[in-house]
Protein backbone atom coordinates (compact mmCIF):
# COMPACT_ATOMS: atom_id res chain seq x y z
CA UNK A 1 0.00 0.00 0.00
CA UNK A 2 1.59 3.39 -0.81
CA UNK A 3 -0.13 6.97 -0.13
CA UNK A 4 2.00 9.58 -2.17
CA UNK A 5 0.91 13.25 -0.90
CA UNK A 6 1.77 16.34 -2.70
CA UNK A 7 0.74 20.01 -3.53
CA UNK A 8 2.39 21.53 -0.42
CA UNK A 9 4.69 24.54 -0.86
CA UNK A 10 5.21 27.97 0.34
CA UNK A 11 3.09 30.24 0.15
CA UNK A 12 1.23 33.90 2.12
CA UNK A 13 -1.16 34.34 4.24
CA UNK A 14 -4.58 34.64 2.85
CA UNK A 15 -3.37 32.53 0.03
CA UNK A 16 -4.55 29.03 -1.14
CA UNK A 17 -3.05 25.34 -1.45
CA UNK A 18 -4.81 22.04 -2.95
CA UNK A 19 -2.35 18.89 -1.74
CA UNK A 20 -3.69 15.51 -3.10
CA UNK A 21 -2.78 11.82 -2.15
CA UNK A 22 -3.10 9.29 -4.59
CA UNK A 23 -3.33 5.81 -3.15
CA UNK A 24 -2.05 2.60 -4.33
CA UNK A 25 -2.09 -1.29 -3.70
CA UNK A 26 -5.55 -1.08 -1.84
CA UNK A 27 -9.11 -1.10 -2.61
CA UNK A 28 -9.85 2.84 -2.30
CA UNK A 29 -13.65 3.05 -2.34
CA UNK A 30 -13.02 0.60 1.09
CA UNK A 31 -11.57 3.43 2.92
CA UNK A 32 -12.64 6.29 4.57
CA UNK A 33 -9.61 8.79 4.49
CA UNK A 34 -8.16 11.86 6.47
CA UNK A 35 -5.84 14.54 6.83
CA UNK A 36 -3.69 15.22 9.68
CA UNK A 37 -0.78 17.90 9.78
CA UNK A 38 2.12 17.96 12.37
CA UNK A 39 4.15 21.17 13.40
CA UNK A 40 7.87 21.18 14.85
CA UNK A 41 7.89 20.11 18.35
CA UNK A 42 3.73 19.40 18.24
CA UNK A 43 1.62 16.06 18.06
CA UNK A 44 -0.20 14.95 15.18
CA UNK A 45 -3.40 16.90 15.03
CA UNK A 46 -6.47 16.02 13.21
CA UNK A 47 -7.30 18.02 10.66
CA UNK A 48 -10.46 16.57 7.93
CA UNK A 49 -11.86 13.16 7.16
CA UNK A 50 -14.04 12.20 4.43
CA UNK A 51 -15.87 9.00 4.46
CA UNK A 52 -15.54 6.05 1.82
CA UNK A 53 -18.24 7.37 -0.25
CA UNK A 54 -17.30 10.80 0.09
CA UNK A 55 -20.93 11.68 1.41
CA UNK A 56 -20.24 12.69 4.57
CA UNK A 57 -17.42 14.67 6.39
CA UNK A 58 -15.56 16.44 9.48
CA UNK A 59 -13.11 18.99 9.99
CA UNK A 60 -11.02 20.15 12.75
CA UNK A 61 -12.69 23.40 14.36
CA UNK A 62 -9.35 25.08 13.19
CA UNK A 63 -9.74 24.57 9.46
CA UNK A 64 -13.77 24.60 9.48
CA UNK A 65 -15.18 26.84 6.73
CA UNK A 66 -11.40 27.47 4.90
CA UNK A 67 -10.29 23.77 4.13
CA UNK A 68 -12.50 21.12 2.16
CA UNK A 69 -11.71 17.47 1.76
CA UNK A 70 -12.82 15.75 -1.31
CA UNK A 71 -12.40 12.84 -3.13
CA UNK A 72 -12.63 11.39 -6.31
CA UNK A 73 -12.83 7.30 -6.36
CA UNK A 74 -12.11 6.43 -10.00
CA UNK A 75 -8.76 8.19 -9.31
CA UNK A 76 -8.22 6.80 -6.13
CA UNK A 77 -7.28 10.16 -5.15
CA UNK A 78 -8.33 12.50 -2.05
CA UNK A 79 -7.72 16.45 -2.01
CA UNK A 80 -7.74 19.13 0.76
CA UNK A 81 -8.27 22.67 -0.17
CA UNK A 82 -7.11 25.00 1.59
CA UNK A 83 -8.21 28.59 1.60
CA UNK A 84 -7.45 31.78 4.02
CA UNK A 85 -4.11 30.47 4.87
CA UNK A 86 -2.83 31.40 7.97
CA UNK A 87 0.92 31.40 9.61
CA UNK A 88 -0.50 28.66 12.15
CA UNK A 89 -1.41 26.00 9.37
CA UNK A 90 2.49 25.51 8.84
CA UNK A 91 3.29 21.60 8.98
CA UNK A 92 4.07 18.65 7.47
CA UNK A 93 0.20 17.07 6.04
CA UNK A 94 -0.32 13.60 6.11
CA UNK A 95 -3.01 11.64 4.09
CA UNK A 96 -4.05 8.48 6.45
CA UNK A 97 -6.95 5.75 5.24
CA UNK A 98 -9.26 4.44 7.09
CA UNK A 99 -10.36 0.93 6.41
CA UNK A 100 -14.16 1.81 7.01
CA UNK A 101 -17.05 1.67 5.20
CA UNK A 102 -19.34 3.50 7.76
CA UNK A 103 -21.61 6.14 6.48
CA UNK A 104 -21.26 8.32 9.86
CA UNK A 105 -18.25 10.06 11.46
CA UNK A 106 -17.58 8.33 15.11
CA UNK A 107 -15.68 10.52 17.31
CA UNK A 108 -12.25 8.63 17.45
CA UNK A 109 -11.48 9.44 13.85
CA UNK A 110 -10.04 12.29 14.75
CA UNK A 111 -7.49 9.80 16.73
CA UNK A 112 -4.50 9.21 14.33
CA UNK A 113 -4.13 5.84 16.03
CA UNK A 114 -6.90 4.65 14.38
CA UNK A 115 -6.03 4.72 10.76
CA UNK A 116 -4.68 1.73 8.64
CA UNK A 117 -1.56 3.64 6.68
CA UNK A 118 0.03 6.75 5.86
CA UNK A 119 1.45 9.00 3.11
CA UNK A 120 4.84 9.96 3.39
CA UNK A 121 3.78 14.07 4.09
CA UNK A 122 3.75 17.13 2.26
CA UNK A 123 5.15 20.00 3.84
CA UNK A 124 3.15 23.40 4.05
CA UNK A 125 4.78 26.98 5.17
CA UNK A 126 2.79 29.90 5.41
CA UNK A 127 4.58 33.04 5.66
CA UNK A 128 2.93 36.08 7.45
Amino acid sequence: VQLQASGGGLVQAGGSLRLSCVASGLTFNNYAMGWFRQAPGNEREFVAYITFSGSRTLYADSVKDRFTISRDNAENTVYLQMNNLKPEDTAVYYCAADLSRSPVIHVSRRNWRVYNYWGQGTEVTVSS
